[in-house]
């Protein structure tokens, strides 16, 4: 299929996609690999590390550390959609990527991004119990409200995840088969189809506006709470202690919101700074959160001495 067949084929006729990726000297594409396989390699030993030792350790079976092993779970797996083909394409010549291949990246990757959004709301709502009313805290967070929470957060992310690759797949693409990305995403693909993107433009944006200001604003009032109980506080080490179990989580927020807003308020003109924000988000994030949460936990890094010393005396 040719470059410029646009209005001659459509989206029945592309078979594949070429992601470009950065646009760098070729040189520099294995600086890049070894640096997407570090950060991936991170990826992994992290989340799959702070996964095991929160089902391992009997300590860790609170409502925090629950959300937290989701958490992990859906770090794990959205940055698995994007890091291999992303590694691959470093190596690769032709950097293509099949409809049947882009498609459910696309899906997996929207999925668990906006799970991660809800459940980062429902641990500001979690922190806000236990802080503001912590002696009605096992009460308001029974496990089954827990699990509720959960599986309304995976249920967000399955239903706007089936709209928006529903509404992206349906677009036909004869203007080009060169996606300007490193991975599947909306606004490079919509870049390259002929179809008229308007009512797609404002569908996704009213998903998205649905998807963040909710789930911004609970993370807000939760806080806003939160520093009001604990200016109450009389003594330093009581607000020190108060504080220190919310930064944890106020840090993933600022990295993983941060990298949202950078990425669509750069202009289209601006593939690359996209990419750098994109990359924040889809393997920076993951890397940092179970670092961020096992440095600054007292019990997270006691549960992990532990599983370590197991396995010190079983070897």
């Amino acid at each position: 299929m040719g470059m410029g067949d646009r209005g001659t084929s459509n989206h029945s006729g592309v078979t594949d996609f070429i992601l470009v990726g950065f646009r760098v000297r070729p040189e520099l594409h294995t600086l890049l690999f070894l640096l997407f396989l570090l950060v991936y390699t991170m990826v992994l030993l992290g989340n799959v590390g702070m996964m095991a030792v929160i089902m391992t350790d009997p300590q860790l079976k609170t409502p925090m550390y629950f959300f937290l092993g989701n958490l992990s779970f859906v770090d794990l797996f959205y940055s698995s959609a994007i890091a291999p083909k992303a590694m691959i394409n470093f190596w690769s010549e032709s950097k293509t990527i099949s409809l049947a291949g882009c498609l459910p990246q696309f899906f997996l990757f929207t999925l668990f991004i906006v799970t991660e959004g809800f459940l980062l709301a429902v641990m500001a709502y979690d922190r806000f119990i236990a802080i503001c009313n912590p002696l009605l805290y096992s009460v308001h967070m029974s496990t089954r409200l827990c699990t509720q929470l959960v599986a309304g957060s995976y249920f967000c992310g399955c239903i706007s995840s089936i709209l928006q690759t529903s509404m992206t797949f349906t677009l036909s693409f004869c203007a080009s088969r060169a996606i300007d990305h490193f991975y599947c995403d909306t606004r490079p693909l919509r870049r390259i189809s002929c179809s008229d993107v308007f009512i797609h433009k404002i569908i996704s944006f009213s998903l998205s506006s649905i998807i963040i200001l909710p789930t911004i604003i609970v993370i807000i009032v939760s806080y806003l709470y939160i520093v009001s109980t604990v200016l109450k506080i009389r003594s330093t080490e009581g607000r020190k202690k108060a504080f220190s179990t919310c930064s944890s989580h106020l840090g993933v927020v600022s990295i993983l919101y941060g990298a949202v807003f950078f990425m669509y308020l750069t202009p289209d003109t601006f593939p690359e700074l996209s990419k750098v924000a994109s990359l924040c988000y889809t393997l920076v994030t993951p890397m940092l959160n179970p670092l961020i949460y096992s440095l600054r936990n007292n019990d997270v890094k006691a549960a992990l001495n532990k599983l370590l010393e197991k396995k010190s005396t079983i070897l």
